[in-house]
């Protein structure tokens, strides 16, 4: 992604622990292939995809952060994520107006999220902190977007918001029931992919854009801003859009709990393999 007259945006969707390690592999994968694309002007990271974006603006070649991927003495502690599925079906089922009124769905997963027993908030912090290389703001412009438990408004947290760049990625990874909200500003914040599974919106006048889903374009949440219909509004305004997934040996790498710190391996070695084969289509298509 070069070209001093073109602004550039990278989009990282969300996808747990084992989208991390996917993501990073992917992006090695494409620099192998001649098409590194990390040097985009704007960067936009959701959960899994803050923590990329992140580790990107580190200033570690890409080499190395696949090696914290794959190397089991270079990985961060992370801790082997439990979530009662049944409990947050019951909750959000219990919203008011049930999917089609998405603000109180936003605030109906907030409240679990906020009643839900994890682990201390002071213990998450430190997984965070260890999965960034640095805990400094890039130079770059970084966009890092989260959701507030109570209102169920979007903070997006940027280089210029004041707050420190591991309690933005640890808000935006909060995922609900199974991590705790993080608290900023006295505020508490939950995953961004409560939003969306990219927030894809917030690269809107970049003239390229590449979004990469560890989970596709699925939405986890009810959104009124969902992938496919922000890719269709940045090419209605002019911008050439290219998607990536996973392929099929990709998903078989993360397997079905893409929050298993197991997954990071082979998660991390099948996104390489993939980006390594792949020819990112800018047809717009």
């Amino acid at each position: 992604m070069q070209g001093a007259d073109v602004t550039e945006a990278l989009v990282l969707g969300g996808g747990g622990v084992g989208g991390i390690a996917w993501i990073t592999g992917l992006l090695t994968g494409l620099a192998d292939a001649g098409q590194d694309v990390t040097g985009a002007d704007v960067i936009v990271g959701t959960s899994a995809g803050s923590a990329v974006a992140a580790q990107l603006g580190s200033g570690l070649p890409l080499e190395e952060l696949y090696a914290r991927q794959v190397d089991p003495t270079l990985q961060a502690a992370e801790i082997v994520a439990e979530m009662d599925l049944d409990a947050f079906a019951a909750e959000i089922g219990a919203a008011p107006g049930g999917a089609a009124d998405v603000p109180e769905m936003r605030r109906a997963v907030g409240r679990f999220a906020l009643r839900a027993e994890t682990v201390p908030e002071a213990r998450r912090r430190a997984v965070i902190e260890s999965r960034l290389p640095s805990h400094k703001w890039p130079k770059r412009t970084l966009r890092i977007v989260a959701v507030d438990a109570e209102s169920g408004q979007q903070r997006v947290f940027d280089n210029e918001c004041g707050v420190s760049l591991v309690d933005a990625v640890a808000a935006s990874c909060a995922v609900p029931g199974v991590w705790p909200p993080v608290t900023i500003d006295g505020r508490r914040y939950v995953d961004g992919g409560v939003r969306s599974i990219a927030n894809a919106d917030h690269a809107a006048g970049a003239s390229r854009v590449l979004v990469v889903v560890p989970t596709g374009f699925v939405e986890p949440f009810p959104s009124d801003v969902p992938l496919e219909r922000s890719v269709e509004e940045l090419r209605a305004r002019g911008a050439r859009v290219a998607v990536v997934e996973p392929d099929e040996a990709s998903r078989a790498a993360v397997g079905a709990n893409p929050l298993d710190p197991s997954t990071r391996r082979p998660a991390a070695e099948a996104g390489r393999a993939q980006g390594r084969a792949l020819t990112i289509d800018w047809s717009g298509a």
